[in-house]
């Protein structure tokens, strides 16, 4: 499997997505959070846009979000979350298994991503997701197998402040199973919103600001 030409080739989309302001609609809100969503390219589901500030830099904000030493201590969605192997210093595979929500009428979804870090100017960082057949994690019937389509955290210091970022989360996961579509997208902006607040949290609780700086 050639993982750069995918890494490009989701880095790219993900980035698209941002850059394409036009057609998104409201899901959900907070005082501080806002959720938005459109129709997919990709499957016939829609594409969730979640956006809220963070009080970190972006560099330290994407380490803490996607290196299993931290997402399993404050991601509370996941049952397990590991990286199975890394392909590169930007790039890793991690198997992802969720617990169930939206009031238990979702069950737990694994998921078998490819992960790509990427930097752009500004002082921009990227998380850049889809998920992959991987040989050294095949399906197990103990777990529906979801997938996700181009996801992605883009996470960019505030000019107003550039010790704090904006967060913004792209996500399309089709998750597989008998589950009504409608069931699927009432339950996805609290996802999105969430896993922001999860992330926000757990940077000021669990690692404090003075103790990120060995990411």
């Amino acid at each position: 499997m050639d993982y750069k030409k995918i890494s490009d080739e989701v880095s790219q989309k993900v980035l698209s997505y941002h850059e394409d302001n036009s057609g998104w609609k409201p899901a959900k809100s907070t005082k501080d959070l806002i959720v938005s969503w459109k129709p997919s390219n990709e499957y016939s589901g829609n594409i969730y846009r979640g956006e809220g500030i963070i009080e970190e830099v972006p560099e330290k904000v994407i380490a803490f979000m996607y290196i299993d030493e931290h997402r399993n201590k404050w991601d509370k969605s996941l049952k397990y979350y590991s990286i199975l192997e890394h392909i590169d210093q930007d790039t890793v595979i991690c198997q992802t298994i969720t617990h169930s929500y939206g009031m238990g009428l979702i069950s737990a979804r694994e998921f078998v991503d490819l992960v790509h870090i990427r930097r752009y100017d500004g002082g921009v960082v990227t998380t850049n997701c889809i998920s992959i057949d991987y040989e050294k994690c095949p399906v197990d019937s103990s777990n529906i197998r979801g997938f996700n389509y181009p996801t992605g955290y883009i996470c960019s210091p505030l000019p107003e402040n550039p010790a704090h970022s904006k967060l913004v989360v792209y996500i399309q996961p089709e998750l597989g199973g008998l589950l009504p579509r409608s069931v699927v997208e009432s339950a996805l902006p609290s996802n999105v919103i969430n896993l922001i607040t999860g992330a926000r949290e757990g940077i000021k609780k669990i690692f404090p600001r003075r103790k990120l700086n060995y990411l």
